[in-house]
């Protein structure tokens, strides 16, 4: 029953994404390239009408089609290091006039790097996988691996390119911690963080999230806000969403 239980819900939430999908025109039109816009962050709190929105891990373009709608003023600049889901993005996303895509993946150094590219594209990572992220996201296997450049994403983006106010979007697999101390000299201009942080080790090696909150409380952000948490079978938090504001103290 349990089982069936699960099946059920499963079913009502893909049921309920997809009809979210259809009634938008651009999430329409995004779905003839196989991308469904990520609709679980319509609803996300995030307190300004941002200029500059900067989708760190943008796979196929899923949040910034979402980004795109919630604040169509500002600027999209997305990474994605995948040549494949990149390319998809900009068909995705060809029709917004200030978007721009870089083919890198953000680190705390520029260099070279590995990439664990794995069945569902948006899982690879420059971390191997553990058995318990295959356990709980099936399909999450590596199937191969390519070499991407790496770079600090204050030295792609300097703070003095960015228009206020600025989102800041994390979504890289394990990789955190390394994207925020790439972009430590362009921090005091972002206002909001919003930023997948796992409780578990998901990816070996990776930094957990109190890891983040701590660089960031050193920054003078706080959290505001846990979105969309993924649970296991004995109700402990796996992931989530973690969404940082800039403190005003």
């Amino acid at each position: 029953m349990a089982r069936i239980s699960r099946f059920l819900r499963a079913y009502v939430r893909r049921a309920r994404k997809l009809r979210a999908l259809l009634v938008v025109a651009p999430y329409r039109r995004a779905l003839r390239h196989r991308v469904a816009a990520s609709v679980e962050h319509e609803h996300t709190p995030l307190s300004h009408d941002y200029l500059t929105i900067l989708d760190v891990g943008a796979n196929r373009g899923q949040f910034a089609l979402v980004a795109a709608r919630r604040f169509p003023r500002a600027s999209l600049i997305c990474f994605e290091p995948q040549e494949g889901p990149r390319r998809t993005l900009e068909r995705a996303l060809s029709w917004h006039p200030r978007l721009r895509v870089a083919g890198v993946a953000l680190a705390a150094r520029s260099g070279n790097a590995v990439l664990h590219v794995t069945r569902a594209d948006d899982s690879s990572s420059l971390l191997p996988t553990t058995e318990l992220q295959i356990d709980t996201f099936p399909g999450t296997q590596v199937v191969g691996a390519m070499p991407v450049l790496t770079d600090r994403l204050d030295t792609l983006v300097p703070s003095t390119e960015l228009m206020g106010p600025v989102l800041l979007k994390i979504d890289v697999q394990g990789t955190e911690l390394d994207v925020l101390k790439g972009a430590s000299g362009m921090l005091d201009r972002v206002d909001t963080i919003l930023i997948e942080c796992s409780f578990a080790e998901l990816y070996a090696g990776q930094a957990l999230a109190d890891d983040v909150i701590s660089l960031l409380h050193a920054h003078d952000f706080r959290l505001v806000s846990v979105v969309g948490p993924t649970m296991d079978r004995d109700g402990r938090v796996l992931q989530a969403d973690l969404v940082f504001e800039r403190s005003l103290s």
